[in-house]
């Protein structure tokens, strides 16, 4: 890219703030996280392994052309950012969920609960449990369900944020 990396910038950086939170554990810590989710501006992302709400929020002192009003002043954590991690030119986010309502998070708790349950009954040698017989129709034909990140709404119908990037 021709010329200053900030004279293209809209000040992505200056938009959000994204807060590390511990990855949960159980169906308490899945439904704290739940909460947040309900809220307008917020998700939830996992990068590298580790957990992150992020509050879609703009900094007070940025300009209408996107540079700082504070810049001299600027707090510690803005003068420690460099153009090696800019949002402007890092292109996709490396993220490896994004949750961004409660039906998305609901979705990967259920898988997340269904391999630990496997997980647990693999690790029990010897031990079978007997198989009960459903009287419930066969679910064999069943249409399967979305990825949550192929969702467009909500159950409410209220349409989501797009997580996937069209190349």
């Amino acid at each position: 890219m021709p010329g200053n990396l900030c004279e293209h910038c809209t000040g992505q950086c200056c938009r959000y703030l994204a807060l590390p939170i511990d990855a949960p554990e159980d169906r308490e810590e899945f439904d704290d996280i739940r909460w947040y989710l309900l809220h307008k501006g917020v998700s939830v992302f996992v990068e590298d392994g580790e957990w992150y709400l992020y509050l879609a929020a703009d900094c007070r002192h940025l300009l209408p052309d996107h540079r700082c009003g504070l810049y001299e002043t600027r707090p510690r954590i803005c003068r420690q950012y460099t153009t090696e991690n800019c949002d402007y030119h890092s292109g996709e986010y490396g993220w490896e969920q994004h949750f961004t309502c409660p039906e998305h998070l609901d979705e990967y708790a259920r898988e997340f609960f269904a391999k630990e349950r496997k997980h647990r009954n693999g690790s029990k040698r010897g031990s079978k449990r007997p198989r009960i017989k459903s009287k419930l129709p066969s679910r064999r034909n069943a249409k399967p369900k979305p990825s949550y990140a192929d969702r467009t709404a909500d159950i409410s119908g209220t349409p989501l944020p797009t997580l996937r990037v069209e190349r």
